[in-house]
């Protein structure tokens, strides 16, 4: 239990049911639709679409979605990946044709085909209980009467907004200025758009005047976009895949997804010791960041769309993989230059989760990538495109290289506790390349160190970073841990920007209570009834 003199948040608890998000309004919404009659799906798609609205840095309707869906009675979950493709015309060789190494953010080479809006309709007519018109009808309200701008969103406007296009910036900047907090926001194009979808469905979005609308921008930019890819964005259900860690199953969904990752690093963290009764303590901070390293090093190595090159998933999350990983890190002394990856070469997001009263469990993740992810928006439609391309390599060897119909490495990862033959947990962190680290930091600050579910998501956060040889460690560590580190070998640099953000929601069994979580580096908040 927290110190009650102190600042900081209580979980929530609840008999019924309960959406935690990163916006008060979109766990409002998700409220709303349980309340209706709902399920869990039907509220985590309503709370996604708010959120497009809302958050309009972190997702977009013109984004991705991963989904993990534990109907009560199942301890397996039912994954459903909806990521973006390249467009059939794009490949690295085209692009080193053209003198482009890498894929930039606002370029409309980092424009996969967005997914989200195909993964709400097929989750909708699977599995959910209402009409789309009826899950969308909040969104929809606060696209067309404005809504408020809070604290977090006018941070992330003030951060990223200057990538956005002159259509963007004709819809979400005043006078060439971000919207103030507390400033009242609409965006009646985005609301006709998904009236369209609310009575059309995916042909709402994927044929008609929205395909028309965003084909045209991106062509007009240089992308290689068609009817044809639009035609061909069908997300696909997956087989998850899963560790056992201190006594809970942890599903994650398989690649493109970093799942894996996350699955790895608990893997790891299995076998060490937690030194201290504070996480923050040197010594398991240490251990922690050189498994994220050498994590991440694998990701580099192999992670890539399964449909195109093989991915040793099963070695990479098995626990003989995760000992000899362990065995390399030295526990005074940061690894100085990493040993190559020993596995085969085969050459600002939004988190959602729900509980409903019949204790259905949906994790559910919405993203762009980036802040405001392209930058790029369809006038007519107001769709803001996500920069998921990005994720690609443009090199022809590697294989996670751009090709024809292909899916990127994706950071967002959705993921899901169970135990005796049910959910317990669904949970998740946002962040970009953090996130796999997150689920490791989470679950081990719950299971490892007692602590609560809201506590484990507000205690300070690091990350070594997967691309520069840095370790990025929020304010609140204090100095002399940082310098502790930095004589082990860790280059120690203050986050720029909070680290990611996370909800999770604790079903207990026994006594029929929901307990939420929802992070304080967010708007959001977890409601239940």
């Amino acid at each position: 239990m927290r110190n009650l003199q102190s600042p900081g948040r209580s979980p929530v608890a609840a008999p019924t049911a309960m959406a935690s998000t990163s916006h008060p309004l979109s766990s409002q919404a998700a409220i709303g639709i349980l309340q209706a009659g709902g399920n869990a799906i039907d509220a985590a798609i309503a709370a996604a679409a708010v959120q497009a609205v809302v958050e309009p840095g972190s997702t977009s309707i013109g984004g991705d979605c991963f989904c993990l869906y534990t109907p009560v009675g199942t301890d397996k979950p039912i994954a459903f990946n909806g990521s973006g493709r390249a467009p059939l015309g794009l490949s690295s060789n085209w692009l080193l044709e053209r003198g482009i190494s890498e894929i930039p953010q606002q370029s409309p080479h980092s424009v996969t085909i967005p997914g989200a809006v195909d993964a709400w309709v097929q989750l909708s007519n699977d599995h959910g209980r209402l009409s789309l018109a009826d899950i969308l009808a909040p969104a929809i309200t606060y696209a067309r009467d404005g809504y408020p701008i809070t604290q977090r969103v006018a941070s992330d406007f003030i951060a990223g907004s200057d990538v956005l296009d002159s259509d963007g910036a004709s819809v979400f900047l005043r006078q060439g200025k971000p919207p103030a907090m507390g400033s009242r926001h609409a965006q009646p194009a985005l609301a006709k758009t998904m009236e369209l979808v609310a009575g059309k469905g995916r042909d709402g979005f994927y044929k008609g005047p929205v395909a028309t609308d965003i084909l045209a921008k991106l062509r007009a930019v240089g992308g290689l976009h068609t009817e044809d890819d639009f035609a061909a964005a069908v997300g696909e259900y997956v087989t998850p895949i899963k560790t056992d860690f201190r006594g809970y199953g942890i599903w994650e969904c398989p690649p493109n997804g970093q799942g894996m990752i996350a699955l790895q690093l608990l893997n790891i963290m299995s076998g060490i010791g937690i030194f201290d009764d504070d996480p923050l303590n040197p010594d398991r901070m240490h251990h922690e960041i050189e498994a994220g390293r050498l994590a991440y090093r694998d990701r580099g190595t192999c992670l890539a769309d399964p449909a195109f090159h093989g991915v040793p998933v099963e070695t990479i999350i098995s626990k003989s993989y995760a000992e000899d990983l362990r065995s390399m890190i030295d526990p005074e002394h940061a690894l100085g230059v990493l040993p190559p990856s020993p596995l085969p070469t085969q050459k600002a997001t939004v988190y959602i989760t729900v509980v409903d009263r019949d204790r259905n469990a949906c994790s559910f993740i919405n993203t762009l990538f980036y802040g405001f992810g392209s930058g790029i928006m369809a006038p007519n439609s107001g769709v803001l495109l996500q920069n998921r391309g990005m994720g690609f390599v443009v090199d022809t060897d590697h294989p996670n290289r751009v090709e024809p119909g292909k899916r990127p490495l994706h950071t967002i990862i959705p993921a899901m506790a169970t135990r005796d033959g049910r959910a317990v947990m669904p949970f998740g962190v946002m962040g970009g390349d953090y996130q796999a680290f997150g689920h490791m930091q989470l679950l081990t600050r719950m299971f490892d160190y007692g602590m609560d579910i809201q506590m484990a998501q507000d205690v300070a956060r690091y990350f070594p970073d997967p691309f520069e040889n840095k370790i990025e460690v929020e304010s609140p560590i204090p100095d002399a841990t940082r310098k502790t580190l930095i004589k082990r070998g860790h280059n120690i640099v203050p986050a720029k920007r909070p680290i990611g953000g996370s909800q999770a929601i604790w079903i207990d069994w026994e006594q029929g209570i929901l307990t939420g979580g929802s992070d304080p580096r967010k708007d959001g908040c977890a409601i239940g009834y």
